[in-house]
């Protein structure tokens, strides 16, 4: 879902709101589009079969079935859930031209997405998203 199309988020704080659930590096990644530190995050190696969701609301974004290594120093999926779970819009901050990841539901920042990079995954698209913005819920083994 690009910006033009964005529709106001379903859960709404305010800062103050957002700063008392939110620890000052999440709140920074999350409410003002910070980046944490490359190879520094909870997930940057997880191998786990789950799902990964949105660290301020719990929306479901990516499955582990689409996460790949990258050896760019942040967790990257080939794509979301579904194209409703995240909003895309352009970000020309720091003098790019970049593409910035947002929950749907909270219009949180998650991180950004590249595309044409050469990567083999279906969609040669890799959302690069900071570990600080996610939270994982394992998959129960098999029985």
């Amino acid at each position: 879902m690009s910006t033009d199309e964005m529709p106001p988020p379903t859960v709404s704080k305010t800062d103050e709101q957002w700063r008392a659930q939110l620890t000052p590096q999440e709140y920074a990644v999350l409410r003002e589009a910070a980046t944490e530190r490359p190879f520094t995050g909870e997930y940057t190696d997880n191998h786990r079969t789950g799902v990964y969701r949105c660290r301020a609301c719990g929306t479901e974004l990516f499955r582990s079935d689409t996460k790949f290594e990258s050896h760019c120093g942040w967790p990257s999926f080939f794509t979301p859930l579904a194209g409703d779970r995240v909003i895309e819009r352009a970000d020309t901050s720091l003098g790019m031209r970049r593409v910035e990841v947002l929950c749907a539901n909270c219009h949180s920042h998650l991180g950004h997405v590249f595309e044409g990079e050469g990567y083999d995954t279906p969609t040669d698209q890799r959302y690069c998203i900071n570990s600080i913005s996610l939270t994982f819920d394992e998959d129960e083994p098999a029985r």
